[in-house]
């Protein structure tokens, strides 16, 4: 897995394009509801270990990515302008059971593919694309992918586990 520190850097002025691609995925990473499954998270105290291990390493995965994304942003001489938002639908988080979650978090995973595959198509057609760039963002969609089939089969050990209960 390359780390951004592997990619060589080139300090160039890079496309405004590629700084604004480069920033809309550092905004999907820090926003994702990810960030509330962290250490102390009453999900992961209640997931089996085969089920908190994955997404324990999915939440440190997505800080790296995030701060990979913002040193990038940083060495291609523009600066990191990523915007908090809460959405809506978060508020309804800390009633929903973990297997009630996971299938909103595998549609994020997927939504993080979506734009992941998006901002590489757009970094395709436009000029002066640093390498390190693509090279990034290619690492970055082989784990989220790897992180949405390690999500889609803690989902189906939890919906395994909870039909046992209430059969």
């Amino acid at each position: 897995m390359a780390s951004v520190s592997d990619i060589p850097m080139q300090h160039s002025s890079s496309p405004v394009a590629v700084v604004d691609a480069l920033n809309s995925l550092l905004e999907a990473e820090l926003n994702s509801i990810f960030r509330f499954m962290g250490e102390g998270s009453p999900y992961l105290s209640r997931a089996t270990a085969e089920v908190r291990r994955p997404l324990a390493d999915m939440v440190l995965a997505e800080r790296r990515r995030a701060a990979e994304i913002a040193n990038l942003i940083d060495s291609l001489g523009s600066v990191p302008t990523p915007a908090g938002a809460i959405r809506r639908d978060e508020q309804y988080l800390a009633f929903l059971s973990l297997k009630f979650l996971l299938p909103k978090l595998v549609k994020e995973k997927k939504l993080h593919i979506e734009r992941y595959e998006n901002a590489l198509t757009g970094l395709k057609i436009a000029p002066s694309v640093p390498p390190e760039a693509t090279a990034l963002l290619e690492a970055h969609l082989t784990e989220v992918r790897a992180e949405l089939a390690a999500l889609e089969r803690a989902a189906a050990i939890v919906a395994e586990k909870h039909d046992k209960v209430t059969r």
